[in-house]
């Protein structure tokens, strides 16, 4: 396993929920949430860089029958705005059920999920992330797909 921080990105219509890992690309932790608008790119960038983050993983939401939606066009273009100021470093990685997951989590913890939406979008880019150390960990590769789009060569 590569050392290194990443970074998780969950997107949404409100608000993207931002996880990082430790270097050792063994726990991912709730970061930060960013509004979505004006100066949203800039934040995450930001952090990154902030971060010496090593690999930036953009959740893909799909439907559970795989089909892509209105929200995997939207987190898909926005990974690719992501990639063009990151180059080299963003990559497209599923997140179905993420977000069930942070409701249950927080639920468990006594938390409502209503009162703390922003801490719900955090929550699911770190499950998210911790899906993709997982995946690492056991592959010896980088998670996920490339962003369409993006210079590889």
């Amino acid at each position: 396993m590569r050392r290194g921080i990443r970074i998780g990105v969950d997107v949404g219509t409100v608000r993207i929920g931002v996880a990082r890992s430790d270097p050792h690309g063994v726990l991912a932790s709730p970061l930060e949430t960013v509004a979505r608008g004006t100066g949203d790119l800039d934040r995450i960038v930001e952090l990154v860089r902030e971060h010496e983050a090593i690999d930036v993983y953009v959740g893909r939401p799909t439907a559970l029958s795989g089909r892509v939606t209105a929200s995997t066009e939207d987190a898909i273009a926005f990974a690719g705005a992501l990639a063009a100021r990151l180059p080299g470093l963003v990559r497209l990685v599923d997140e179905r059920l993420t977000t069930v997951a942070a409701h249950g989590q927080l639920r468990a913890s006594g938390r409502d999920s209503r009162s703390g939406r922003a801490v719900v979008d955090q929550v699911a880019a770190a499950i998210m992330l911790e899906h993709a150390l997982d995946s690492e960990r056991h592959t010896g590769n980088r998670p996920g797909a490339d962003v369409p789009g993006e210079d590889h060569g």
